[in-house]
């Protein structure tokens, strides 16, 4: 667990909701994250679940998306798997994901912190680093105040809690709105880093993981302040170019900027199964379905990929991965299917699996691959009927169109 600087807090009552800082008005790259975010919403829909313990997951295979803050007193952390999540929690309110929903509410956070600075990057639907460097004159007050401001707006407006990490850079800033969640502002100003970084452990640096730490833990590392003390050498020599970074972090050290745009790497769609699937003409029915979810994210995204990669998942847990690479960037439903319908068949007979999923990567904007022409009739046919296909569901939902298959797989 984080340990938060000790200088936070109002010091006349101790709360929390006033920063008392020397640096709070000088510090301008902040973290934004917002709380408990799909369970938060779930809430605010349904205000009878204010004090229940809510868990928004899959089914009794799949994994627990995020979990609100009553429910983790009893243990329930995302990506749990389910069955241990109502094992901890028995009296708690499971509900099934709504992407759509979600992404709406996420949008409208990115929108009002685009209305205060460019130099947003966002990390996932519900989180993103901001740069207001320069905007006091612009909004009337320093970053800390414009940051409260928002904080408040988003409460008010959307009716969900964000937290807020402020400091002088992107990893220190993320750190920060881990410290006071739910609903908090935390600031960790220069001054006080070396001192607040050497009382962490070591797990708390981003990227290393329970394995990374193990080995550390082995050669008697436990705290930041141990990485600290060690020469950058010594480090770069036992960890490589990890070792590098090590020895940067630990010392607050993170040079990089705010960037506006994130490179989109792949979209993919998955599903766990309540069950273990072994047959492969049911596995090939599913497929169909996530290629058609992934190839309307794309097409939404405005992408294109030229690698589609096939997703399995045992029974015992390991990960199966296989790949195609397309003749051409392309987004349709059809052509991933036809990519990833072979890899399934190599790889699925004879065997259960639990999840399966389908996904774009190597992805470039739509429209910028002048040669898919040659391709000629047939792709800009296939093209037109699945743009078609995409309207009527726009206009009438997902079930308006279905294939054949699809059909077949909502009888079984």
């Amino acid at each position: 667990m984080l340990e938060a600087p000790p200088d936070r807090g109002c010091p006349a009552c101790g709360g929390r909701r006033v920063l008392a800082h020397a640096e709070l008005f000088a510090l301008s790259i902040a973290h934004l994250d917002c709380d408990a975010f799909y369970a938060a919403i779930e809430k605010r829909d349904n205000p009878a679940l204010a004090d229940r313990p809510v868990i928004v997951g899959g089914g009794a295979r799949g994994v627990v998306s995020t979990c609100c803050y009553v429910a983790r007193t009893y243990g329930v952390r995302s990506a749990m798997p389910m069955f241990k999540a109502r094992r901890a929690c028995p009296e708690a309110v499971i509900i099934k994901p709504d992407m759509a929903k979600y992404a709406e509410v996420g949008r409208a956070v990115r929108r009002m912190m685009l209305d205060l600075t460019p130099l947003v990057e966002p990390l996932s639907i519900d989180e993103a680093f901001m740069d207001l460097t320069g905007t006091e004159r612009l909004h009337g007050g320093p970053p800390a105040l414009t940051l409260a401001r928002l904080q408040a707006r988003v409460e008010r407006d959307l009716g969900v809690t964000a937290s807020i990490g402020l400091s002088h850079n992107k990893f220190l800033a993320k750190m920060a709105s881990d410290l006071d969640k739910p609903n908090g502002f935390a600031v960790i100003g220069k001054a006080e880093t070396l001192d607040f970084l050497a009382r962490q452990p070591v797990s708390m640096i981003w990227g290393v993981g329970k394995s990374f730490t193990a080995a550390l833990e082995r050669d008697g590392v436990t705290h930041v302040g141990q990485l600290q003390g060690m020469d950058e050498k010594t480090l770069a020599k036992r960890h490589g170019e990890m070792g590098l970074r090590l020895a940067r972090l630990a010392r607050g050290e993170d040079a990089r900027a705010v960037k506006p745009e994130r490179e989109t790497k792949s979209l993919s769609s998955e599903t766990t199964f309540d069950a273990d699937v072994s047959d492969v003409q049911r596995l090939e029915d599913v497929l169909w379905e996530l290629c058609e979810k992934v190839s309307a994210r794309m097409k939404t995204s405005g992408f294109e990929g030229r690698v589609v990669t096939l997703k399995l998942k045992t029974a015992d847990f390991k990960t199966v991965t296989r790949r195609r690479t397309l003749h051409e960037p392309a987004n349709l439903a059809r052509t991933a299917f036809a990519a990833a319908r072979p890899l399934l068949h190599e790889t699925a007979a004879g065997k259960a699996y639990r999840l399966i999923g389908v996904g774009f990567s190597d992805l470039t904007m739509a429209g910028a691959n002048p040669s898919a022409d040659l391709f000629g009739d047939a792709v800009r046919k296939m093209e037109a009927q699945e743009k078609a296909i995409d309207a009527l569901r726009d206009k009438f939902g997902r079930d308006a169109v279905r294939a054949g298959r699809a059909l077949r797989l909502r009888r079984d």
